[in-house]
């Protein structure tokens, strides 16, 4: 008799299990934690973005969400984490335009239109270029004159090579015909401290990084990289206003998810995502690190936008000659 009500309690149970698990996928998704991996590390603008916006995201649809920061290889190390895991939906990515690094790695571990479905783009902003307070230049027309007079004794510092930061710094360089030597950092911190320092005179970077210390007056902002001024980074004249119409470029962080996600559950990510990046609150929050939301009307749209800057990015990874593999 133990026997038979040992095997029908083992009967019971399976038969419960089933039922359980039959029951879970049967649930609509999303109906557990969503993770959001960014390749940046914490305290940055993508992690900013990626925790303002990505809890957002998950609340909306109910869940909550999990911030897995994975810095490492210009974000290729979060695109292989996710790459690798059930393309279920509950695990994201958060970057920047992916074609920067295919123009900047010979190989990379995955292929960007086959292996990512581009969800929408979530945030942008202009950078800064600022100075060393020492420099005698006050605007940028001055900055062009003073390299010019003073060839080989300027130089740059970014948060990495290859990062939109050093390409900023490469188109500048390329539009007003200087030659500004590129000194690359681990990061922002380091690179603003350099000019701090005066061990270098000029830096292309982030509002996060260098707003803090220009408005502690401890270097100089000349402008922001983009051609119209930005209302999340008040008092800082755009580049028409600079006088240098040709110069135009910033830099933004786009949610993707894996290709064989269901398109029925990328739509209700997007959605999510479009209606928490037009909240009052959420733009708010995006301004204090000098950046503006930017939902896409449609994922196409989104993956489109990328194919049309991917020529600007591949021109300045070679014109950068920057070599990171």
């Amino acid at each position: 008799m133990f026997n038979g009500l040992s095997r029908r309690s083992f009967q019971w149970l399976g038969a419960a299990c089933l039922c359980c698990a039959l029951s879970a996928l049967a649930q609509p998704y999303p109906n557990k934690p969503i993770r959001f991996v960014v390749g940046y590390p914490p305290g940055g603008s993508g992690d900013f973005v990626t925790r303002t916006v990505g809890e957002a995201i998950a609340a909306e649809l109910g869940q909550s969400a999990v911030i897995d920061n994975r810095p490492g290889a210009a974000g290729n190390l979060a695109s292989e984490i996710v790459l690798k895991a059930p393309a279920d939906g509950y695990t994201l990515l958060v970057g920047s335009n992916p074609y920067i690094n295919k123009a900047l790695y010979k190989k990379l571990p995955y292929d960007i239109e086959k292996d990512f479905q581009p969800v929408t783009l979530l945030a942008n902003g202009p950078m800064v270029i600022a100075v060393n307070n020492s420099l005698p230049v006050h605007s940028i027309r001055e900055l062009i004159a003073y390299a010019k007079k003073n060839p080989g004794k300027l130089n740059f510092a970014s948060s990495g090579n290859g990062s939109a930061p050093h390409m900023a710094g490469v188109l500048f360089n390329s539009v007003s015909d200087l030659d500004i030597l590129h000194i690359p950092f681990k990061g922002g911190a380091p690179a603003v401290q350099s000019v701090i320092a005066g061990d270098t005179q000029v830096i292309y970077g982030t509002s996060p990084v260098v707003l803090p210390q220009v408005r502690g007056g401890r270097i100089r902002a000349l402008a922001i990289t983009t051609q119209e001024k930005s209302g999340a980074i008040p008092g800082i004249m755009g580049m028409k206003e600079a006088a240098l119409p040709d110069y135009d470029i910033s830099f933004s962080f786009g949610l993707y998810a894996p290709s064989a996600m269901r398109a029925e559950d990328i739509k209700k990510v997007f959605d999510a995502a479009v209606k928490v990046l037009k909240r009052p609150d959420i733009r708010d929050k995006l301004a204090t690190q000098g950046m503006d939301p930017a939902p896409n009307a449609s994922p196409a749209e989104f993956q489109a936008q990328n194919l049309k800057d991917a020529p600007m990015w591949a021109k300045l990874v070679v014109d950068s000659g920057a070599k990171v593999d």
